[in-house]
């Protein structure tokens, strides 16, 4: 079965091998291990551990997020400004509200990259604004953000960011070397790094960490993962990892190297995306984005208006058909989403568009026009 969604995603062999043996995280031969993998994201990220740390918890990347908005942004007078670029901006505002951190929503269009510059008014309009929080890529909608030009923007207003990079680490450009007002950027084990999921990471600028006040959680304090390995040493964790997930990691990102890194990885996706899109209105059907705003990670496709559409029986034919994909959508209208990312190449997605067509037919569908009603 080809997994086609945005995250967990198929993953190589290798990776998957990984998994298959008993590990003990707290013995010696692990440690350079995990050791060796903050240091191989750091680098992925633009730099080192001179001027950042890589912090680990164990979860998804919602436990990442909440934990730098818990840990950076100062419970007391952080008031932190949130673009909602969907579904996932949307969780974010949810995030900072439920550990009691002022939130400024900044509403937008879902199907168009954000304008800096309405982050510039926003935050000139504000002046108790200290944060920003972005979602890099919002896979909701499958839109791209300008993540660089934002910080910047951020940088000028004297405010801190926090980048969700979750669906984007590993292929999106990201140097944080050039962005030194992200104090946190996360992202997970999965997605476009090809890993398995249940471990999330935080790439936090170490003068940041430095003397922060508790988080108010034990389990979601970055302050006190920075001190644990400070004082333990690099390949220590904090508490019981996924050692297994950590495992396969370390091979996924091996590959990811020996792939040409995260430009040629970014270069499969967009060619899978591109595949993807020209298939998808080849047969008849109409993708949700217009082409120049449609990204390299996730492409939603609008639902027909048919009276024989419905999701879930278009995802059991063609899970028949050897193709797996979400099944729910994020998007105001009716649609069906599709990750690009993952092991998966051109030609998987000319055989999925072709699988496609034939499930239509066979649920009953004959009009593939978009059903724009609100879901």
């Amino acid at each position: 079965m080809l997994l086609l969604i945005p995250g967990p995603v198929s993953t190589a062999p290798e990776v998957r091998a990984a998994m298959a043996q008993d590990i003990a995280p707290w013995d010696v031969d692990f440690r350079p291990l995990y050791a060796s993998v903050r240091a191989d994201v750091l680098a992925l990220a633009g730099v080192g551990a001179d001027t950042h740390a890589a912090l680990p918890l164990q979860g998804c990347g919602h436990f990442a997020v909440e934990a730098a908005i818990r840990s950076l942004v100062p419970a007391r007078h952080g008031r932190i400004l949130i673009p909602l670029t969907g579904s996932y901006g949307a969780r974010m505002v949810r995030l900072a509200r439920e550990v009691g951190r002022q939130v400024v929503e900044l509403p937008l269009s879902t199907t168009q990259p954000l304008d800096p510059a309405q982050i510039a008014a926003a935050l000139a309009e504000d002046a108790a604004i200290t944060h920003v929080g972005l979602v890099y890529s919002e896979t909701s909608s499958g839109v791209i953000h300008d993540a660089a030009a934002i910080a910047e923007v951020a940088r000028a207003a004297g405010r801190r960011v926090i980048l969700d990079a979750v669906s984007a680490f590993g292929a999106l450009p990201l140097d944080l070397s050039l962005l030194p007002a992200v104090d946190a950027a996360v992202f997970t084990s999965n997605k476009c790094l090809e890993g398995m999921p249940g471990l999330s990471f935080t790439i936090a600028r170490r003068d940041t960490l430095e003397g922060l006040a508790p988080a108010g959680s034990w389990s979601f304090d970055l302050g006190d993962v920075h001190r644990h390995t400070s004082g333990h040493g690099a390949g220590s964790f904090r508490f019981t990892p996924p050692a297994q997930v950590l495992a396969a990691l370390r091979v996924a990102l091996d590959l990811h190297a020996a792939e040409g890194g995260s430009p040629a990885r970014l270069a499969r996706y967009t060619a899978n995306a591109t595949t993807l899109y020209d298939g998808m209105l080849a047969i008849g059907l109409q993708p949700y984005l217009p082409r120049a705003a449609q990204g390299p990670i996730v492409l939603n496709v609008s639902a027909p208006d048919d009276p024989a559409w419905f999701l879930q029986p278009f995802v059991e034919a063609l899970k028949a058909r050897g193709y797996l994909i979400s099944n729910f959508h994020d998007t105001p209208s009716p649609s069906f989403r599709v990750g690009c990312i993952g092991q998966v190449r051109p030609a998987d997605m000319r055989g999925f568009c072709a699988a496609v067509d034939a499930a239509l037919t066979e649920i009953g569908v004959r009009s593939r026009a978009p059903l724009r009603r609100a879901a």
